[in-house]
């Protein structure tokens, strides 16, 4: 493994607190959240803010599983100091949870001075999930829900209030 990759990761940890930046005005607090409503993709991406960048980490083939778990632990605590969390499946396999990691210093986002913003890369439709066969929402699209499995617990569509 690259000899400087977590002290590197450690050097991209947020260094100011967000209570250090100046208090936004209502207006900016209102600006921001039309353009998160508007869908306005942000300006930069995670690696503008933490200085790192994807070319710089090896790739998967060239670290073995404790390598890139270690680097993907280092890397979401880093995350965490952004306010910044990513979801990623459990049983996940190290390199694609690793070359996740990785990719998500090209994703576009703003900085949360408060809370915590996610990359979340699940859309619920598992054919043309990134998570391949890990994905989580997998077993629902292969069993799909049965209706008869209502009426067998005395529910039926004529209980339905609405």
């Amino acid at each position: 493994m690259h000899p400087h990759l977590l002290s590197d990761i450690v050097a991209a940890h947020r260094t100011e607190t967000p209570g250090e930046e100046p208090p936004q005005t209502m207006e900016e607090h209102f600006e921001e959240i039309d353009r998160w409503i508007s869908g306005e993709e942000p300006e930069h991406s995670f690696g503008y803010y933490c200085g790192l960048e994807p070319e710089n980490f090896p790739p998967a083939e060239q670290l073995t599983d404790e390598e890139m778990t270690l680097v993907r632990q280092a890397f979401e605590k880093m995350m965490f100091t952004w306010n910044i969390g990513i979801s990623l499946p459990e049983k996940l396999p190290a390199a694609l949870a690793y070359t996740i990691i990785v990719g998500s210093l090209h994703m576009k986002i703003d900085i949360a001075s408060s809370g915590q913003m996610h990359f979340d890369f699940c859309t619920g439709y598992a054919p043309d999930c990134v998570f391949k066969q890990h994905c989580p929402c997998l077993e629902f699209w292969n069993d799909p829900l049965d209706m008869d499995d209502f009426e067998e617990n005395g529910d039926s569509e004529d209980d339905i209030p609405f």
